[in-house]
C-alpha cells in the first residue's frame, strides 16, 4: 500500500521517523522505493544535480514536469512530491493552481512543494489545499532566494528563528501537510517540531526533526561538491570513474569483448 499524507501524520504522532530522498529517473526511483524510503522528492535540484546548472532557478514547469513522469513510473510504495520551479508559484495563487495542477495531471504524483513561508505563501498554499493538492512546505534555506540568501544557515539570531517557527506555523494553518527545514540550528528545529503537528521534513537541521531527506547523488557520493550537512554512504564517483577507465582499457588493448 503506497504511502498517504495521512499516514505521514500518524508516524509523527507516533514517533516512527520519516525517510525522504530526492530522485529525478526511473531507475533510481525504483531502487530508492524498493529500498523502502518513505518520501521521494522530484526536488528542483534537478537544475544543479542532472542538468548542470548553476543555481536551481533556471528549471523550467516543462523540464520538472518531464523528469516526475519518469519517477511516477519507477515508484509504487513511496509517497511523491514534486517541486514547483522558480516563478511557476510566486506571482499569484492562481498561477500556483495551474502549476500544481498539470504536475498532478500529467504525472501522476501525490502532491507539490513550494518555498517560502511569507504571508502570500500561506495564502497560496491555503487555496491550492482547499481545492484537494496536498502541499508540503519549505522554510529556512530556501535554495530559490539564494541571490538574496546566498547558501547560508538561517535563523541563527533571535529574531530571525521566531520569524521562522511563525512562517511554519502559517504553513500549517493553511492546510500544509508537512515542511521542510533547511539549514537552520538544530535547537530551532526541534522547536518547530515540537510546536506543529505536522512532520517537519529536515536537511541540515539537526536529529531532532520527524524526518530527514538528502540529494540521492550526495548521499551516493556522486556530487562534485558536498553540502557540508550531507552525509555520503558510498563513492560512487571514484567507483564509477574507475570502471569507465577499466572498460575503456580493455577496449583499447582488444581484451573487451573477448571470444
Amino acid at each position: 500500500m503506497s504511502v498517504t499524507t495521512h499516514q505521514l501524520i500518524q508516524w509523527k504522532q507516533q514517533r516512527r521517523s520519516i525517510v525522504a530522498l530526492t530522485a529525478y529517473d526511473y531507475a533510481i526511483a525504483q531502487l530508492i522505493d524498493q529500498a523502502g524510503v518513505d518520501i521521494i522528492l522530484v526536488g528542483d535540484s534537478l537544475a544543479m544535480t542532472v542538468l548542470g546548472y548553476e543555481t536551481t532557478l533556471p528549471l523550467t514547469l516543462d523540464e520538472i514536469l518531464h523528469h516526475a513522469k519518469a519517477v511516477r513510473r519507477g515508484v509504487k510504495q513511496a509517497l511523491i512530491v514534486v517541486d514547483l520551479p522558480f516563478l511557476t508559484y510566486q506571482e499569484s495563487p492562481q498561477q500556483a493552481m495551474h502549476s500544481a495542477g498539470r504536475v498532478l495531471k500529467e504525472t501522476g504524483v501525490q502532491a507539490v512543494k513550494l518555498e517560502g513561508g511569507y504571508p502570500a505563501m500561506a495564502t497560496t498554499i491555503s487555496q491550492l489545499t482547499s481545492a484537494g493538492i496536498p502541499v508540503m512546505g519549505h522554510v529556512g534555506l530556501t535554495p530559490q532566494s539564494v541571490h538574496q540568501l546566498g547558501y547560508k544557515k538561517q535563523g541563527k539570531t533571535v529574531e530571525a528563528g521566531e520569524r521562522i517557527l511563525q512562517e511554519a506555523i502559517a504553513l500549517q494553518e493553511a492546510g500544509a501537510f508537512a515542511v521542510v527545514l533547511e539549514h537552520i540550528p538544530a535547537d530551532l528545529a526541534d522547536r518547530i517540531t515540537q510546536k506543529l503537528t505536522i512532520p517537519t521534513i529536515g536537511i541540515g537541521a539537526g536529529p531532532h526533526c520527524d524526518g530527514q531527506v538528502l540529494v540521492t547523488s550526495d548521499l551516493l557520493g556522486l556530487s562534485e561538491k558536498q553540502p557540508p550537512f550531507a552525509k555520503a554512504y558510498v563513492n560512487l564517483r571514484e567507483t564509477i570513474t574507475q570502471a569507465v577507465k577499466d572498460y575503456s582499457l580493455e577496449v583499447r588493448e582488444n581484451k573487451f569483448p573477448n571470444s
